[in-house]
Parts: C-alpha cells; structure tokens; sequence
C-alpha cells in the first residue's frame, strides 16, 4: 500500500466510525440522554450538540457559526494541499498519519455543519431525531450542529480551604463534551507537537554528519590493518 492510500485509508476510517456514532446518536438518543460506558460514572455518552468549535465552545450567533462554517472549509482545503505537498516531499509517514487525523477531523465535523440541519428534525429533550423528515430539516446548508457525545466527568467536588485561586469552589473535571472528530482534530497536533523533533529533522544533514563522523573516527585511533598509528611511530 503506497504512502496516498494509507493516508485515504485514515481520512476514511476516522470519518466513517465518526458519522456513524454520530447518526446512531441523533436517531436513537434524546437531547441531554445519557448513559455509562460499561457501567462507569466518569465515563458517559452524553447526548449535546455544539453550535460552535470544539469541545463545546460558541462562536458569535448565526454569522459567527456561517464565519466559523467556511473557515473549516477553507482549513480543509489548505490540509488537502499541504499534504499532497508532504506526500510529495517524502514526508514521514507519522507527519503524514497526524495530518490525516487532523483533517479527518476537521471534515467530520464540517459535514455536521453542512448537512445536519438539512437531513435532520430538531433534538429535543423529549422526542428522537429523525432523518429527513417531511417538513425538512432544522436549519439551512451550513448551520447545521456538531453532535458531541463523548464526556468524562472525572472529579466533581469541593476544593479545600487552602486551595489557591478557588478555594472552597465547586469543580467539574473534565467539563467539555467532544466527538471522535476533535479526538482525532487532538491527537494529530499533540502528535505534531510531541514528534516534530524525528518528523521535521533533515535526513540528509543526519547522513552527512553520520558520514564524518565514520571518517574521523578511524584515522584517530587505528589504522587500516587495526594498528595504533602512535606505536607504530614509536616503534
């Protein structure tokens, strides 16, 4: 499998379990519905949709979510160009792979603000979704809201006395709710950022300095028939 098809085959892989957890979600769960992962209380799927960014951040009202809609698209087009670039290049295959994340990502969630609100009814806290429904759906080609489900409420307490900045406040660890497409969106540029050493090095400078290195280490201590060339001089 050549280094394209692999990035396809993640692009693919990422935006089909995404769509499909996000489809069963809206078609089977209320709005706000709930319930444990393997019986866990800090791991939940947790039925919400996100008009905005990631993790359940709003942006600025109906223009903000059409300005926020077509910047995606915009960020998706350079993606598609930059790794064609990479692909080009010879890029290793991990810069490669955390690209792919990141723009499996960003489309995943650009489909739910294209599509959603035209191929769905409105989610309500009493009565399931349903896919294109007879009046149409609840709301116009790119305002449509991201589906998030994944939420992973840690801790939820007290803070003691003594702690700085919020003593004695209530706290919820971890807050946000989120979707296999921000996972993906999380794990891509935490890749980049974790890696950028080995995938952004230069391979040829590597080989020229390896290069030198075998040169000199030789003629320092031995020479070619495995004599030390200081005792030969004595001797």
């Amino acid at each position: 499998m050549n280094r394209t098809a692999k990035v396809f085959g993640i692009i693919f892989f990422v935006l089909l379990i995404d769509q499909i957890l996000k489809i069963w979600i809206k078609t089977n769960m209320t709005y706000s519905q709930e319930f444990g992962i393997l019986g866990l209380s800090w791991a939940r799927i947790h039925f919400v949709e996100n008009p905005g960014m990631a993790f359940g951040i709003e942006f600025g009202g109906g223009y903000g979510k059409l300005a926020l809609s077509l910047f995606r698209i915009i960020a998706v087009g350079f993606l598609i160009y930059y790794i064609r670039q990479l692909i080009r290049a010879n890029a290793p295959m991990g810069l490669l792979a955390s690209f792919a994340l990141i723009l499996a990502g960003a489309f995943g969630n650009i489909i739910d603000s294209a599509f959603y609100g035209m191929i769905f009814s409105e989610s309500t806290y009493h009565s399931v979704a349903t896919m294109f429904p007879e009046g149409g759906g609840y709301a116009g080609f790119l305002h449509g809201k991201v589906v998030d489900m994944f939420y992973f409420p840690f801790y939820e307490g007290v803070l003691p006395e003594w702690f700085p900045l919020w003593p004695g406040q209530e706290v919820l660890f971890f807050r946000p709710v989120f979707n296999i497409a921000d996972s993906s969106i999380t794990t891509g540029v935490l890749s980049i950022l974790i890696f950028q050493r080995s995938f952004f090095s230069n391979p040829k400078e590597e080989k020229t300095s390896q290069a030198a290195a075998m040169e000199v280490a030789p003629s320092e201590s031995t020479d070619f028939q495995g004599n030390n060339p200081e005792n030969s001089e004595r001797d």
